[in-house]
Order: C-alpha cells, then sequence, then structure tokens
C-alpha cells in the first residue's frame, strides 16, 4: 500500500439501486395493508405534542421482532416478546414520555390493558397487539391516556405518508428529527416467478442511551412482501445484526429497545421462504431500510452535530473487529475530538490499542477524513489546514486496518458535544 492509498473497506447497502430497488414515499405506510396515526393522548403536558403511535395491518399477519437484552427489560417488552414468539400479530401501540420501565407487575398490566384497549376498538385479538414505550424510567405509566388516546388514534388511522409521518413523530423523545424510510422494488415471488412490487418502510426513535443489544429504542418495520413467519425473523435478525447493533451514541443499551416487522403479504405472490432469490431481495431491501434508519440514529444522536462511521479491517475474525471499532467509536475523546474538529489520530490509535485485542502496531494503518495519516505504525504528514477543511461536512469517516486478518466492521457514531451533558443533565428535569 502506498502512502497515498486510502484503505479499501467494503461498500455500504444504503443505496438501494444496487440491488434494484428505489425509495418511494409512505413511511411505514408505503406497505400494503398497513396503516398509521400519531396523536397526542396526555403521556406529555404539551398538548400540541404527539405522544402515541399505533401502527395497524388491515387483518392479522406475519410478524417478527427482537427486543434488548438489558436485564431491566420493561414491561413492554415482557409482553411484546412473549406475544411476537407466536409469529403473527396486526397492530402496534407505542407511547413516548413514560418508558414504563422498572415498574414491576403493575406495569405489565398496565401494558396489557393498553393492548386490550386497542384490540377492542379494532375488533382484534389481544394477543395479537404489541406494545411499546419510550421515556422516563422508574414511572408507573397511567392507563387513562390510553383510554382516550386509543379511540382517537383508531379514528386517524389512515394509509397515507401523513399518517405514517404522525406515527413517527409521536414516538420522538430527544430526538430532533422522525426517522422513516421507505422503499419499493421487483421481487420474483410471482406465479411462474413473474416480478411482484414489493414495499419496504419503517420509522425509528433513538437518540441518546444508544449501544443497542438487538435494534434500538423503538422500531416499526412493515413490508408487503408475502415472507413465511420464519424468513421474516431470519431476515430481521440479520438486519438487526448489522445494523442496529452496529451503533452506539453513548455505549448504553435501553431497557425498552423493539424492533418489530410486520409482514402483510398484501403485494399478492407466492409465499416467500428462506434460501430463494426472492428472500434474498427483500432481506436486503429490509437490511438496506434499516441500516439507512441506523444511520439516522447515529446522526442525530444527542447534542451531534457529525455522523461517525468507523471501519475496522484486517482483523482476525468479526468478533475482534467489532471489538476494535465500538473501542474507537466510544471513546470519549475521540469523540470530543471530533467535535473539537481536531485530527487527533493519537486517540484513534490508542482507542484500538485498549481494547485487548493482540496486534503488531507496526503492522497498522489508519485513514481519518479520508485522508491516510498513520502507515506501518508510523505518522504521515498531515495538512492541518486541509483537515479542517474536511471537517467542515456532516460525516466523518475512520478506517483502521490491523493487517492481521481479512474480517471487518462497520460501527456508526456521532461526537460529543457540550449539548450531551446538557440534555442528559437535565433529562428528568
Amino acid at each position: 500500500m502506498s502512502d497515498l492509498e486510502l484503505i479499501a473497506v467494503p461498500s455500504s447497502i444504503t443505496d438501494p439501486a444496487s440491488f434494484g430497488f428505489t425509495p418511494c414515499e409512505g413511511g411505514v405506510c408505503a406497505s400494503a395493508g398497513i396503516s398509521a396515526a400519531g396523536v397526542h393522548a396526555g403521556f406529555r403536558d404539551e398538548p400540541e405534542r404527539k405522544d402515541m403511535a399505533l401502527v395497524a395491518a388491515d387483518k392479522p399477519c406475519v410478524c417478527a421482532a427482537t427486543f434488548t437484552k438489558n436485564c431491566f427489560c420493561a414491561a413492554p417488552v415482557q409482553v411484546s416478546r412473549e406475544r411476537a414468539a407466536s409469529g403473527h400479530a396486526q397492530a402496534v401501540i407505542l407511547n413516548s414520555g413514560n418508558a414504563n420501565a422498572s415498574t414491576g407487575e403493575p406495569g405489565v398490566e398496565v401494558a396489557k390493558a393498553s393492548t386490550a384497549i386497542v384490540a377492542h376498538e379494532l375488533g382484534c385479538a389481544e394477543d395479537d397487539v404489541l406494545v411499546g414505550s419510550t421515556g422516563v424510567i422508574g414511572k408507573q405509566l397511567p392507563l387513562d391516556p390510553y383510554k382516550t388516546g386509543v379511540p382517537a388514534a383508531v379514528a386517524a388511522l389512515d394509509h397515507s405518508p401523513a399518517a405514517a409521518h404522525d406515527a413517527a413523530r409521536a414516538v420522538m423523545t430527544t430526538d430532533t428529527v422522525p426517522k422513516e424510510v421507505s422503499l419499493e422494488g421487483p421481487v420474483p415471488c410471482g406465479k411462474d416467478g413473474d416480478n411482484v412490487t414489493v414495499h419496504v418502510g419503517g420509522f425509528v426513535k433513538g437518540s441518546g442511551m444508544i449501544q443497542p443489544n438487538m435494534a434500538t429504542m423503538l422500531c416499526v418495520l412493515s413490508t408487503d412482501a408475502p415472507l413465511t413467519a420464519r424468513a421474516a425473523q431470519a431476515a430481521l435478525s440479520a438486519a438487526v445484526s448489522q445494523t442496529f447493533n452496529k451503533v452506539t451514541v453513548d455505549s448504553d443499551t435501553s431497557t425498552n429497545d423493539t424492533c418489530i416487522l410486520l409482514a402483510t403479504g398484501a403485494a399478492g405472490g407466492e409465499d416467500i421462504e428462506e434460501n430463494t432469490k426472492a428472500f434474498d431481495l427483500v432481506a436486503t431491501a429490509i437490511r438496506c431500510a434499516c441500516e439507512n434508519l441506523a444511520r439516522k440514529i447515529a446522526a442525530d444522536g444527542e447534542g451531534a452535530t457529525k455522523l461517525v462511521t468507523v471501519d475496522v479491517v484486517g482483523a482476525p475474525n468479526d468478533a475482534d473487529a467489532d471489538t476494535v471499532a465500538r473501542s474507537i467509536a466510544n471513546s470519549p475523546l475521540v469523540k470530543t475530538a471530533i467535535f473539537g474538529h481536531d485530527a487527533n489520530w493519537g486517540r484513534i490509535a490508542a482507542a484500538a490499542g485498549k481494547c485487548g485485542i493482540v496486534f503488531d502496531q507496526y503492522g497498522v494503518d489508519i485513514d481519518f477524513l479520508g485522508v491516510p495519516v498513520l502507515r506501518a505504525g508510523l505518522p504521515l504528514p498531515m495538512d492541518e489546514d486541509d483537515m479542517l477543511r474536511r471537517f467542515e461536512g456532516n460525516e466523518v469517516t475512520i478506517a483502521i486496518d490491523l493487517g492481521v486478518g481479512n474480517a471487518h466492521a462497520r460501527i456508526w457514531t456521532c461526537d460529543l458535544s457540550y449539548d450531551y451533558v446538557t440534555i442528559n443533565g437535565d433529562y428528568r428535569t
């Protein structure tokens, strides 16, 4: 490798055109058979702020889900995890402002009671309603907002992009923007292998307490592809492991992480099983949607001014690559240097070297902001003025080649600013 050659990192799949899909309108409602709503139910004091979201399928459909592995898992996680195991569902009710976590049996009862209200209003089975919550931990969640909010949300259900947007806004906490995605493309699942137009859409919330160990704070995805329950779970689990599980804002895993996929099959066609061309395409679309949302989470990290992408290549195995990448992405010194527009690659090297993965420092290369700054463990001349200009962009890239294998990991994070401390210091006050 010459001094001017950049480290080769695998390409991203954020571009749906790479597999024949294109962006479309609709968010979570882009998928046929899905409607959504977002309303103010009263979980928050501000009457103009939406705080309840409802996503519903026209009829019971295939469901897949992943949940937090935090031992302090919230009541809605406990309820939804048990119900999602059936592989089918019809609706998801979500609230912001109160996490319903560390609330004991009363919290579980409220979570179940909220789904009973939804089931009554929709005319579906209670077990086909999943639930998610986000907000302050340790406060009992009142049921009264559901009694008035759910009928209002059901009345507002619509298949429109506006309704999807309302739902995405209703789950925001410290997020500064709603995070949505929707894609469409041809999938060979029709009779005789003909193409059927399939959609994938969704929204996510997440800005702080983000180092997911399953997915992220709250995410609802939809597709109208005719996935079987086994195929839907396989596609979602694979996507989550390479996208949401590769995001870190502050290295903290939430008590409420929930990611739910509803697959209506309303696009038509034959059932899609694993290990088929149709499955590969839909699974890739789901991963692309998740990657799009994951990057938006990192970019909107609490107080963030930069999206940071960390690539580690040349590791002995995937786990070691992930460990080194997370060590860099979670380093307060790396993150504050980026906030200060300081191209201090020494902090990157130190963060890589501290994490317990064995490598020879004199076999390591580092690129920072698309500039080779270290080769074979020794620094290269660096134009500080050029680096300052490069910091003016919205994204900062870091790539490190350990030189001891072929494994790769990519982690998305953000810088660490004064505002992060302010937001979290004042979170409950």
